[in-house]
């Protein structure tokens, strides 16, 4: 049987000591065999840490990992674990540094750490899309329009307890009314696996053009309600023209 000291592990596995102490740390991987003050580590160790980095690249966070690795989520649920990881990666999509960003946006670093540090702007996969950048410049174009920077950081606030609450609804309703009812009927894992990814792959675009559509018509409804109270004929028949 083999063995191999942490060093040896590391160039195996192509980790660095720190990672697989990291990981113990976690509970991710067991400790080594000790005989005296050596720990030595077998092909079981290589098979847990390859898994591990397998599971990582996608997209699944540690605590998930931990989940899989003691058998609490079954083979459906990486799957269905996989598949919501990768709505959340492109990698094919370009990315890059927040310098990079305020020069494609045109916006000072300073205002754009202060938006990822509030939560408006927050970096994917440790950096930044072309997405981030349209998303950079209609913030700056509500800056422009006269919008101080602390009132769009308190809506954004709001707006992200208010999102994050409507997204763990929706959660939940997907766990109630899909998930469960799938599983209790006893499928092999393969086929579960399966139909829980076509429901989310399906349930997702859905979900979020609904949500969109309902926003929007309800920001303008906002906007009719407020026109009407304060605002003049002409600006009440703008609103109106911009809702149809």
């Amino acid at each position: 049987m083999a063995r191999y000291r942490v060093e040896e592990l590391a160039t195996l596995t192509g980790v660095t000591v720190d990672t697989i102490r990291f990981y113990q740390s976690r509970r991710l991987l067991d400790p080594p065999a000790r005989e005296g003050r050596v720990g030595w580590y077998g092909d079981d160790h290589v098979e847990r840490i390859e898994r591990i980095r397998d599971l990582q690249a996608k997209g699944f966070t540690l605590a998930t990992i931990r989940r899989v690795l003691s058998g609490e989520l079954d083979a459906a649920d990486e799957a269905l674990v996989s598949a919501v990881a990768s709505e959340q990666q492109s990698p094919s999509e370009e990315f890059f540094d927040i310098d990079e960003l305020a020069e494609r946006s045109g916006i000072p670093v300073a205002l754009l750490q202060l938006a990822v540090q509030e939560g408006i702007l927050p970096p994917e996969w440790g950096g930044f899309t072309i997405e981030d950048v349209e998303a950079a410049k209609a913030a700056l174009l509500l800056l422009e329009e006269g919008v101080p920077v602390a009132d769009l950081v308190a809506l954004a606030r709001t707006y992200g307890a208010a999102t994050r609450e409507v997204a763990d609804r929706a959660v939940d309703l997907f766990d109630e009314h899909v998930r469960r009812p799938l599983r209790a009927q006893g499928l092999p894992d393969d086929v579960a696996a399966g139909r829980l990814v076509l429901a989310f792959q399906r349930m997702l675009p859905a979900t979020t053009t609904l949500i969109s559509r309902h926003f929007t018509r309800t920001l303008l409804a906002a906007a009719l309600d407020h026109i009407d109270k304060v605002g003049d004929p002409a600006e009440l028949q703008a609103v109106r023209e911009a809702s149809v």
